[in-house]
């Protein structure tokens, strides 16, 4: 069965992560099945959530993000993403757009 899962993502300590859940919720995503990155940048190459969030995707999935800038802050770290989803057979949405691999 497909899944979605979520991933949110702030740059500094001081921003808040609820902003970026709420949407999530409403694009399907289960709470718990929501992966985040606090405190990180997105030129961060260490990003423990976005990596758990990759490893638990499986072919049909969808990772949701609610915005690009969420998931990657460069077009080539974005590009690099996109190609490890669609090897993976996963689907991309972000807020209400869906980039599907096939």
């Amino acid at each position: 069965m497909a899944i979605r899962i979520g991933f949110a993502r702030c740059s500094t300590r001081v921003q808040d992560l609820e902003a970026q859940r709420k949407p999530l919720l409403g694009l399907g995503v289960a709470e718990d099945r929501t992966c985040t990155d606090h405190g990180l940048t997105g030129i961060a190459r260490n990003r423990p959530g976005l990596a758990q969030a990759l490893a638990v995707l499986r072919e049909g999935d969808t990772l949701v993000a609610s915005k690009l800038d969420r998931l990657a802050r460069s077009v080539p770290d974005a590009h690099d993403i996109a190609k490890v989803l669609e090897l993976k057979g996963v689907t991309l949405a972000l807020g209400t757009a869906v980039k599907s691999s096939s």
